[in-house]
Formats: C-alpha cells, sequence, structure tokens
C-alpha cells in the first residue's frame, strides 16, 4: 500500500482558491478532512490550523515540557495571487502581487476575482484574463515581443462587456478585491501532478496521509501538524505553536516544496533536504536526524541550498523561537509558475517524516 494516500484531496484542495488572505475555504476543506478521522482541529487566531496525533506511551499528546518530543510539522495553503490595485479607465483591471513570481509567470493565465459582492450574496464571482497591454502581435509586433512584462502592462481583461472603470466599479468590483488564478490541475496517466500552487498544497496533502498512517500506528513521540495562511508573505509560522494550545513544540520540521532547475540536486520524483535558503542555515543536528531517518527508510535524500527562498521554518527562527527548525519536500519543477511533481516525490515525503517521527524505536 502507498503511504502517500491523498492524491485526490490533493486535487480537491489545488482547485479551491487560496491566495494569501484569502484562505478560509481551503481552511475548511482540510479541517473538515482532518476531522473524519475523529481528530480535533484547532485554529489560531490568524488562522493557522493544528491538530495532534496521541503517542502510543502514554496514549495522548505531551506539552513537551517534560522533555518529551514534541514534534512540529508545518505546511502552508497560502499561494500565489493578486489583489485588485486599481480599475483601469477602459474597465480592466491592474493588479498588485501577493507572494513573489515572475510577472511574465502569470500572462495569460484564467483568473477569479473574488468580489465583496460575490462573496456577501453567494453570487458567482467574476472570471477573467490576464493579458498585456500590447497583446496583439499583428497591432504592436516587435514591440510586443521587446515588452518587459510588468504590473504596469499586465491587466485583468473581464469576461463581460465593460469599458470603463464605472461600468467595472457597476459590476461590484473595487480595489483590495482578491484574484485567484486558475490551477488547472491535472494528475496525467505516467503520475505527475501538474498545477499551480504545488507550493504548498502538495506540502499539506503529505501531512494529511502522514496522520492516517499514524493514527493506524501511533508512535513514541507526539506529533502535532500545523498548516500556516501567511507563508508567501513571509511570516506564516511567525507566531509560533504554544498559541494553538498544544503546548511547547520542541522540533519544527517544515514540509514545502523542493525547487527544481538549474544546479540544483532535487528532482521530482524524490524528496529534498534543504539545509540552507536565503535566510541562512537549517538547524545542523536535526538535519542529520532527517538524514538519517532517510538511510533507515532506504530512501535517495536529496540535499539543497536554495539562494531565492524562505520557510515556515525560518520565519519561526527569525521571530525568536527557541526550538531546532529544519526544512523538507517533494521536488517541484518550474516553481512560482505552472508547477508539476511526481507521486515518486510525494511519497518519499510521507517515507521520510514517518521514518523521523518514529526515530530509532525499530
Amino acid at each position: 500500500m502507498p503511504l502517500f494516500s491523498d492524491t485526490d484531496f490533493l486535487l480537491r484542495l489545488l482547485n479551491t482558491p487560496s491566495p494569501t488572505g484569502y484562505t478560509e475555504r481551503a481552511t475548511a476543506l482540510i479541517a473538515a478532512e482532518v476531522e473524519t478521522l475523529g481528530l480535533t482541529v484547532n485554529r489560531s487566531r490568524k488562522g493557522t490550523l493544528s491538530w495532534t496525533l496521541p503517542n502510543k506511551v502514554t496514549g495522548q499528546a505531551t506539552d513537551g515540557a517534560d522533555g518529551k518530543r514534541h514534534i512540529g510539522l508545518s505546511a502552508h495553503t497560502d499561494t500565489l495571487g493578486a489583489m485588485v490595485k486599481e480599475i483601469l479607465p477602459h474597465g480592466r483591471l491592474g493588479l498588485s502581487q501577493l507572494g513573489g513570481y515572475d510577472w511574465a509567470t502569470i500572462e495569460g493565465e484564467y483568473v477569479t476575482v473574488h468580489t465583496q459582492t460575490s462573496e456577501r450574496a453567494g453570487e458567482p464571482a467574476l472570471t477573467g484574463t490576464v493579458v498585456n497591454n500590447r497583446q496583439s502581435t499583428h497591432v504592436w509586433g516587435q514591440a510586443l515581443r521587446d515588452l518587459k512584462r510588468s504590473g504596469d502592462n499586465l491587466e485583468v481583461r473581464l469576461d463581460v462587456d465593460t469599458r470603463s472603470a464605472a461600468h467595472t466599479r457597476s459590476l461590484g468590483v473595487s480595489v483590495g478585491d482578491f484574484v485567484s488564478f486558475d490551477p488547472r490541475a491535472v494528475l496525467t496517466p505516467a503520475g505527475y501532478i501538474k498545477s499551480r500552487h504545488l507550493d504548498n498544497k502538495a506540502g499539506v496533502a503529505a501531512l494529511l496521509s502522514l496522520t492516517r498512517l499514524l493514527l493506524a500506528s501511533p508512535v513514541a513521540a507526539t506529533v502535532s501538524c500545523f498548516v500556516t495562511t501567511y507563508e508567501e508573505v513571509g511570516h506564516g509560522a511567525a507566531p509560533g505553536f504554544a498559541v494553538a494550545g498544544l503546548g511547547e513544540v520542541t522540533e519544527l520540521v517544515a514540509v514545502d516544496m523542493a525547487a527544481v532547475g538549474g544546479a540544483q540536486t532535487s528532482h521530482e520524483h524524490g524528496v529534498t533536504l534543504c539545509v540552507k535558503d536565503s535566510t541562512g542555515p537549517y538547524d545542523f543536528a536535526l538535519s542529520n536526524q532527517l538524514r538519517a531517518a532517510a538511510r533507515r527508510a532506504g530512501l535517495d535524500l536529496m540535499v539543497d541550498i536554495y539562494p531565492y527562498y524562505g520557510s515556515d521554518a525560518s520565519a519561526a527562527m527569525a521571530a525568536g523561537h527557541d526550538l531546532p527548525a529544519a526544512l523538507i519536500g517533494p521536488g517541484v519543477d518550474a516553481s512560482h509558475a505552472y508547477e508539476r511533481t511526481h507521486l515518486d516525490a510525494l511519497e518519499a515525503t510521507v517515507a521520510l517524516l514517518l521514518a523521523h517521527v518514529k526515530g530509532d524505536e525499530d
């Protein structure tokens, strides 16, 4: 039986909009799935979800204050997206980014504009397409080919007949409305999942599969899973985890995407240990524990350094939380664009997590 058992859930989660700041639908979906397993899901005031698995020694969670292992595992469900920055004179929309991505990666993408009107009345949200203001090659020619894509020239063309700012406003659109990108989530016959927002809904699905395994076969440590909602803007896990009412976490392993490309060792069929990113190195001892866990599980663990990257673990460290932190994740190609991973990578990620929380008890 595969260790990763949540492919269908991952596809549902990918198809649930959750740009940073607009995550309630996605967190509700996750909470409902966890609660079907008989677990209690806690919500922090900031929106972080958490649940704890009882350990096999006591049959209940320990709070970490007694020196026992209380392992925190985090993933984030917030994604890249945008907000309406302005309504342009011809009725189209200017955008402000949520998260760090190259503007060129969203050109041509279908989007949904979540207006205040549609939120209050339960009406269908508006749809549209991201185009640039010189889009037709038959009109602009070389000027289109030379254009550097930016927030100054990319705009949302709404799927309604509007030709003025006043008309667009009359549709209920206003500055500050959230804009989500169509994920186009697909599972191919060869086992690849290609979609926007595998960063980091793939990590959330891995935690759910691990939860199922630990309910069926508890380990000696207490394990708490956390799903944060502001990672893409740098402060997802900054408040720490005591706010969830689960006691003191003694270590934190963030599960996030492993970026593939260039000189990186990561690939779409495996799991990676990130030992350093743009915020600095991760904990040496905890990283070595994960290396040892990979050896016990017979995994070919990739080790990488990411020059333009941060995680929930680095946010927690920057906020001053006194705990070792590490970062692992499945290999994801074309990060912050139209991403792709393989079920092999998700399987390996769950296998590494399972070996780590078991420790050397086998």
